[in-house]
């Protein structure tokens, strides 16, 4: 069970040579990761017995593995690709088994619930998922309380809250500069090196994970990078879902936002689509989505080879149905 999920989490997280400086504005290589899996009740390829059931205890292993993985890659390339230590990504997963959905996260992306109300027929909007942005109060309290000789630990600049100045998240996996002093010295470009020695490690690769019993009222989950989130609101999100067609949902969202971003902008939708790949960044966050719709079969946590529905839209991204949907390419939706 531990090394299956070791590899969907795998696919949270596929650092490419050419992104390690330009794919965010927070570090040289940041990639917003989802994932959803469905078991579907059967024996699946990379499954071990180690555990015949999943468990908050699986899930949490599964990262940690995950993150020493990722370790030792960059251990291996620091000599030939030392950018590589700059690399990061949040990492959001969604895992239903036996009628329980596990979610999982380290980052700022999102998980949502469309909860159907039958007094009202109003599907409201439930968060499932902890974030860990530090323009989050008690996300910097957090970090404050664990580094309470660091005046610097979360520093206001630019009229946003960074962990040392330098990004947003205080959990993900890789982003080792801020975890390994060996990682933190030349020839690491000097806009990530800390002025003082790295003395214990001050980002996290442990996520917070949460357990939901699915109810027969439980219409869809939706999947999101902070992209998303950034302009709209979960009910808002819950409501574009839920009054349209499921079908091209995801795109739909990320539309929806995008429209939003150029609209703060005093653009319009069709002259932000026009910017070129790079040049977008600074006009949006990368938007990824996946929505989930839940049938009976998920709810009551009876076996479906079919699996569930989905919608999903990010970076071309390409899917083989009923086992795996990865998001972990860092999109501007210029296709939308």
């Amino acid at each position: 069970m531990l090394s299956g999920l070791m590899n969907f989490l795998r696919a949270c997280f596929r650092p490419k040579s050419d992104q390690y400086s330009h794919t965010s504005l927070d570090t040289g290589g940041r990639q917003d990761g989802l994932l959803w899996y469905k078991d579907t009740g059967q024996h699946v390829n990379g499954f071990t017995s180690e555990q015949q059931t999943m468990s908050v205890d699986v899930i949490r292993k599964a990262y940690q593995a995950t993150e020493e993985g990722f370790l030792s890659l960059v251990t291996k390339q620091w000599p030939m690709k030392p950018q590589i230590a700059a690399v990061g990504s949040c990492c959001l997963v969604g895992v239903i088994c036996g009628g329980t959905l596990y979610v999982a996260n380290l980052g700022d992306s999102r998980a949502v619930l469309g909860r159907a109300v039958k007094a009202t027929g109003e599907v409201l909007a439930i968060q499932l998922s902890a974030e860990h942005n530090v323009c989050i109060e008690s996300v910097r309290q957090e970090l404050q309380s664990l580094h309470p000789d660091d005046s610097q630990i979360v520093v206001l600049k630019h009229n946003v809250w960074r962990v040392k100045g330098l990004i947003q998240v205080s959990r993900s996996i890789g982003d080792v500069y801020l975890k390994k002093a060996e990682f933190n010295r030349e020839p690491l470009y000097s806009k990530f090196r800390l002025r003082e020695p790295l003395k214990r490690p001050i980002l996290s690769a442990d996520p917070s994970i949460s357990v939901h019993q699915l109810q027969p009222h439980d219409q869809f989950v939706i999947f999101a990078s902070d992209g998303l989130w950034e302009h709209l609101s979960n009910q808002e999100a819950v409501d574009i879902v839920q009054n349209h067609p499921r079908s091209g949902s995801a795109r739909r969202l990320v539309k929806t936002a995008l429209k939003e971003a150029a609209n703060k902008r005093e653009m319009r939708y069709s002259d932000l689509k026009k910017i070129v790949r790079g040049v977008r960044r600074h006009f949006h966050d990368d938007i990824t989505v996946i929505v989930v719709f839940l049938d009976s079969n998920l709810v009551s946590g009876a076996s479906s080879v079919k699996g569930p529905n989905l919608s999903v839209k990010g970076g071309g991204v390409s899917l083989r149905p009923n086992i795996l949907a990865p998001c972990a390419t860092p999109t501007e939706a210029g296709s939308t």
